[in-house]
């Protein structure tokens, strides 16, 4: 039994490495709404400036969103305050004409999305940089939104 246990501990810790991660962090609504007012800020360090990376807007969505896309608006700065991208992003969370959802399925009607920010961006220089996200939607309260994040990748 203490073999099994053994394997099954290493098997667990090889499907959790993921060499590509540099940066990944959540931020939840407890009241399970993103509010116009909340910009959640994402602070990493990059010390390889030769590398290239993708950087991932995360949303967490249940079944109570109530619309078909997500729009944000996303910035990038470096330690200096110097703003280096700031766009918006639409993408699709659910079949505009079917209601299906998209993403990853996890718990029931929660459902998770990687937004594309940035793919094989390479950073001007080593050091603290800082991803801001917006809800840019028409509604002051976005129901159905549980969590955003950002993740930050080796690009392969």
């Amino acid at each position: 039994m203490k073999g099994f246990s053994g394997i099954l501990f290493l098997l667990v810790l090889c499907i959790a490495c993921d060499d590509q991660r540099v940066y990944e962090k959540n931020v939840d609504f407890p009241s399970r709404n993103w509010v116009v007012s909340e910009h959640p800020a994402f602070e990493f360090e990059i010390d390889d400036t030769i590398a290239t990376y993708n950087l991932y807007g995360n949303v967490r969505n249940s079944l109570d969103y109530p619309f078909s896309r997500i729009f944000v608006n996303y910035s990038l700065t470096d330690s200096a305050g110097n703003t280096l991208n700031r766009r918006m992003i639409g993408e699709y969370l659910f079949d505009e004409k079917t209601g299906k959802p998209f993403g990853e399925s996890g718990l029931g009607d929660i459902y998770h999305h990687r937004l594309p920010l940035e793919t094989g961006f390479r950073f001007p220089h080593s050091g603290r940089y800082v991803v801001t996200l917006e809800q840019y939607m028409r509604r002051d309260s976005l129901q159905g939104v549980l969590a955003v994040g950002l993740r930050v990748e080796r690009a392969q």
